[in-house]
């Protein structure tokens, strides 16, 4: 018997996750995608077409694309904020090397590319990053005008079971949410700060915490290519980096209002403006340790 075992081993060899998976679905998907990802909406005779025929493990990919494509979508529903299967997970994580694929200095024919990306294993906090980097800026494409004062994201219901997978959904989801102020504050001159502040009353809570109280950020760092044809980089060094801007962006704002200080104190205290082990992952290092010397 051990020895049928062994031989029924020998002859089906185990395959890597998405190998079986069919290139040309694959490419369909991402067509789909990079065509009504933005303001364009999919006619619906087109929507309804996709996926048909297709290897049912690629449905949970389809519905995901498909409604995130869809205007004012339900991708902040418990079903699209749960971290999806690892087959999944990469389905996407091609689809979106598919969309990023003519941005760059040297485009690869499409079926060569998802071939090649079917065979290696992609880190699992990489595949998790460009999950939630998809969702969120579907979110901000689609679903308008910027509103998520009402929300309230359960981490812990979403299948989110480490902190590093808790800290790329919350990070994610904050440089949308850093993309609203930044124009007020960078581009215009002087800052528009009252319209900022607007904005940051519309960010959302975590697991019942204000924005700012999330600060469970100290997790091992990865480098990933986060910009077309350029090297991998640090990933807290970009996105931790992008939060502290947001954050001191916020404290401008209170700061150049009224009877704010008990605002700015809590602003202070409760986020990670005052973790100094973190202040080598952004270039405001200089500027924290002056206000806390002040403080």
């Amino acid at each position: 018997m051990k020895r049928l075992v062994l031989i029924l081993v020998l002859a089906c060899p185990l395959v890597s996750v998405a190998q079986d998976l069919k290139t040309k679905e694959i490419i369909e998907l991402g067509k789909y995608y990079s065509n009504f990802m933005f303001g364009t909406e999919a006619p619906s005779s087109t929507e309804k077409a996709l996926g048909i025929g297709f290897d049912g493990q690629m449905t949970k990919a389809v519905a995901f694309i498909k409604e995130g494509t869809r205007p004012k979508n339900k991708l902040l529903t418990p079903t699209y904020l749960t971290l999806p299967d690892v087959t999944t997970l990469k389905i996407l994580y091609m689809v979106n090397a598919l969309h990023q694929n003519p941005h760059k200095e040297h485009v690869i024919e499409a079926d060569r590319l998802v071939d090649s990306l079917k065979t290696i294993d992609v880190p699992h906090n990489e595949m998790v990053h460009e999950y939630y980097s998809i969702l969120f800026t579907v979110v901000g494409n689609k679903n308008k005008p910027f509103n998520l004062a009402k929300v309230n994201f359960k981490m812990k219901d979403y299948g989110l079971d480490t902190d590093e997978e808790r800290a790329i959904f919350y990070l994610e989801c904050m440089e949308l949410c850093g993309s609203e102020i930044f124009g007020y504050m960078n581009i215009v001159k002087p800052p528009n700060t009252a319209k900022a502040l607007e904005y940051i009353k519309k960010f959302p809570s975590f697991d019942e915490l204000e924005y700012y109280q999330y600060t469970d950020l100290h997790i091992k760092d990865f480098k990933l290519v986060l910009f077309n044809d350029k090297p991998a980089e640090s990933y807290l060094d970009h996105y931790l980096d992008k939060l502290y801007d947001t954050l001191l962006s916020h404290l401008l704002c209170l700061s150049e209002g009224t009877k704010n200080d008990e605002k700015i104190r809590d602003l202070l205290l409760g986020s990670i403006l005052k973790d100094a082990s973190l202040y080598d992952h952004t270039g405001n290092k200089a500027t924290l340790e002056k206000i806390f010397q002040k403080q």
